[in-house]
């Protein structure tokens, strides 16, 4: 196959598993990035598939630039779009997020019917543009959304909005094109990605497997997740690009609903033996509430507290042939490439893929230091340590106790503040002055 792929955002998440899968499959394929100049980045890419049957090209280019556009789509025959921004959390202004999000999908489609040459486009949206959000659920909370579902943008966070407000306006592109410049488009509606990173990059998706093995809080959220596999969302990104009845159609691609407990239980069982300190027992509700007051990545999920979004993936397994990975294999893999690529600290009893000797040194290390009586400083990064989940959840709870007296302290300060400038003001008037003129307790009450 000599006919050019083009992958957008060739360093995501996402894309990187698209462009090694293109690769292995012999597709010749050219990825955007935004800067040539970021050499670790590149270096990754370059050796996704080293035995590759042609060189992986990179060109620089931006959602925010038009222009950049052109030289990208030259000669392309299919377009892979999985370059928008993912916060990890809710910026102050949604227009950070959802303008170069729609703005950057219609220059990429612009290109793409510029160049002439591009016969289908495929784009990544998101199980958001479908059915999220407590609103969603309000009719029906058992509700199993479809590829003929949408949900109302206005009603979603930032990202939400951004994922929505994109696809929508990608197909009403491709619908108002005259007939001489018609395009193809296919696109994935994937659920929440898990499975082994390779582009070695910090990414949202990853967040809830690095945050329960770093033990970032004692505790688990009460949230429910439509999982699926990015090995498998790879797959059906090239299937949509390949199978002619994919044109035209969304596609859901999703495994299985799981809880967050769930998760922490799959990866004790496998890491707790390891020096991982997996929490696995449920938040109270007042302790999370509590927390959202000083972490808006907590504050951002509250809504989805004990909410279940389930989605059918018939398109998935019966259009693209997709059978998903189960789920222990997602998860698990995705914990140790975290490890292994160094986003997760190793600890002194790893015996991942590549611990080779480091694990057995650092043990005879904290050997001899437990012999100097030193075994008692406290742990970092999710270790082992003494004490149960219970103590950690009555510690958590003193914590953000006192952060909310402190605030409650601070306001006080601040009601006070104006209340003794004003007793100071009066003191230095004459006593004559005072008695005459009631003023001063007027504007006091």
């Amino acid at each position: 196959m000599s006919s050019i792929v083009l992958v957008t955002g060739a360093t995501g998440f996402i894309a990187s598993h698209i462009v090694k899968q293109l690769q292995e499959d012999g597709y010749q394929v050219r990825g955007t990035v935004r800067s040539l100049q970021d050499e670790d980045k590149v270096k990754r890419l370059n050796e996704l598939c080293p035995e590759a049957e042609h060189k992986l090209e990179l060109v620089e280019a931006d959602l925010t630039k038009p222009e950049s556009w052109e030289a990208a789509v030259k000669d392309v025959k299919n377009v892979i779009h999985v370059a928008s921004p993912f916060p990890a959390q809710s910026p102050k202004d949604e227009n950070e997020i959802v303008q170069p999000a729609v703005e950057g999908t219609q220059a990429v489609l612009k290109a793409c019917v510029q160049a002439k040459s591009v016969k289908r486009v495929v784009i990544t949206s998101s199980c958001v543009a479908v059915g999220w959000g407590p609103a969603a659920l309000a009719a029906d909370p058992n509700k199993v959304f479809t590829e003929e579902d949408w949900t109302d943008p206005e009603k979603l966070d930032a990202y939400g909005k951004s994922k929505t407000l994109a696809e929508k306006a990608a197909w009403d592109y491709v619908k108002e094109l005259p007939d001489e410049d018609k395009i193809e488009l296919a696109v994935i509606n994937p659920a929440y990605v898990m499975g082994p990173v390779i582009n070695g990059s910090q990414c949202t998706s990853l967040e809830i497997v690095k945050r329960l093995l770093e033990r970032e809080k004692p505790f688990c959220a009460k949230l429910n997740f439509a999982v699926v596999d990015v090995r498998d969302v790879a797959a059906a990104h090239i299937k949509a690009m390949t199978l002619e009845e994919a044109a035209g159609k969304r596609h859901l691609i999703v495994n299985q609903n799981i809880w967050m407990k769930e998760i922490a239980q799959i990866l004790a069982k496998e890491f707790k033996p390891q020096g991982y300190n997996v929490p696995t027992a449920n938040c109270p509700n007042p302790i999370l509430w509590m927390t959202s007051l000083f972490d808006r990545t907590i504050k951002m999920i509250l809504p989805n507290i004990g909410k279940v979004y389930k989605f059918d993936n018939s398109r998935m397994k019966d259009v693209l042939g997709i059978t998903p990975k189960e789920i222990k294999e997602t998860l698990l893999d995705m914990a140790y490439s975290l490890i292994e690529v160094g986003l997760v600290k190793k600890t002194k009893k790893y015996k991942g893929p590549n611990a080779g000797t480091e694990g057995e040194e650092e043990e005879k290390k904290d050997e001899e230091e437990k012999k100097e009586g030193e075994d008692e400083k406290p742990k970092e990064n999710g270790d082992v340590k003494e004490g149960g989940e219970e103590d950690d959840l009555k510690k958590e709870e003193t914590k953000e106790d006192q952060k909310i007296e402190d605030v409650k302290d601070e306001e006080k300060k601040e009601e006070k503040e104006p209340e003794e400038k004003s007793e100071e003001k009066k003191e230095e008037k004459p006593a004559e002055e005072k008695a005459d003129d009631g003023s001063t307790e007027e504007k006091k009450e």
